[in-house]
């Protein structure tokens, strides 16, 4: 008798969301075929999103002994915009399944599916996420990695170790495609969202073919997104911050006062400048506490899009590969 727990699911949704990179989707499915045992890629179903490439696949593998969709969209929207649009797809579907996440460059490899799985099926009912045990990239990239991982924590209050690797149970998915915070960045809207997840260590593999979009810019950018999602505490923290900068420079300030009536052998003019200094730093601290109080309010009070609502007008259309 099979173990309920350790049943494979009814059927496996792999969204992969992409631009331009053909090659390494190839590539990463002729990797499944020989690494993923046939007993869990019957279940399987991929769907590509096609983040509007300019180029299409001259020849993808037929023999994975899997079906595969292509969603088209009209415009490009970037990658973690991307990967919303398939889960709010997927999502509006009459029933729902299993969903992995993964990226197309191979990166995310295709011999830890089965354990991303396990840990899943081990605990249903929260999203299991890889944690990058171990990474692949330039010594640059990885320092520049841990700056942002080590300000995303400042800023937050909470640790971001993942990416996008990661399962999602049928449980959860619709709840987590009217997450609108999962527009800007799917890990961190995760995160925002409350729902329950976890991760487990899993080491990055080495893309399969072309060259990483990924730039300096974009690292930025992605940064700024991921920390933006959860701009409240973000927001609260700066104001924390301000406040005790305000405070040290108030109390600094009539420290400074004290001793220009007290000490004679003080040089002249030199608590006038520091004083000053010092105010200015305070009006600064006051007049960034009144911005972040104004971007607040104005966060809560306008509408937010919503995945599950406004997906469909962004795809084109859906192809049937396979």
């Amino acid at each position: 008798m099979t173990d309920h727990a350790t049943a494979p699911p009814e059927r496996i949704y792999i969204v992969i969301p992409l631009f331009n990179d053909w090659e390494a989707l190839g590539l990463l499915l002729e990797k499944i075929r020989e690494t993923v045992d046939f007993a869990i890629r019957q279940y399987v179903h991929f769907l590509i999103v096609d983040d509007c490439s300019v180029t299409n696949y001259d020849r993808l593998p037929m023999d994975t002994g899997c079906s595969l969709s292509i969603l088209r969209l009209w415009r490009n929207v970037g990658h973690q915009k991307a990967i919303a649009l398939g889960l709010s797809y997927l999502a509006a579907q009459p029933d729902v399944y299993t969903t992995i996440v993964m990226d197309s460059d191979g990166e995310d490899q295709p011999q830890d599916i089965p354990r991303l799985l396990k840990a899943s099926l081990e605990k249903p009912g929260q999203i299991v996420f890889a944690h990058r045990a171990k990474r692949s990239e330039s010594q640059l990239f990885k320092t520049f990695y841990l700056i942002y991982k080590t300000v995303f924590k400042i800023l937050t209050g909470k640790a971001i170790t993942f990416g996008n690797f990661s399962v999602i149970p049928p449980t959860l998915l619709r709840k987590l495609v009217n997450v609108s915070e999962i527009w800007n960045n799917y890990p961190g809207g995760v995160i925002r969202s409350r729902l329950p997840y976890r991760s487990i260590p899993i080491e990055r593999g080495t893309r399969l073919a072309g060259e990483s979009k990924m730039n300096f810019v974009s690292l930025i950018l992605h940064g700024l997104s991921a920390i933006s999602v959860l701009m409240e505490a973000t927001a609260v923290r700066i104001f924390l911050f301000c406040i005790i900068t305000a405070a040290i420079s108030s109390v600094a300030i009539t420290f400074v006062v004290l001793l220009r009536f007290t000490d004679q052998w003080m040089i002249p003019g030199w608590a006038s400048y520091v004083v000053f200094s010092l105010f200015i730093v305070i009006l600064q601290a006051f007049l960034i506490s009144l911005l972040l109080v104004f971007i607040v309010l104005t966060y809560r009070t306008q509408s937010h899009f919503i995945p599950a609502k406004q997906y469909g007008d962004f795809v084109e259309r859906v192809e049937r590969v396979y």
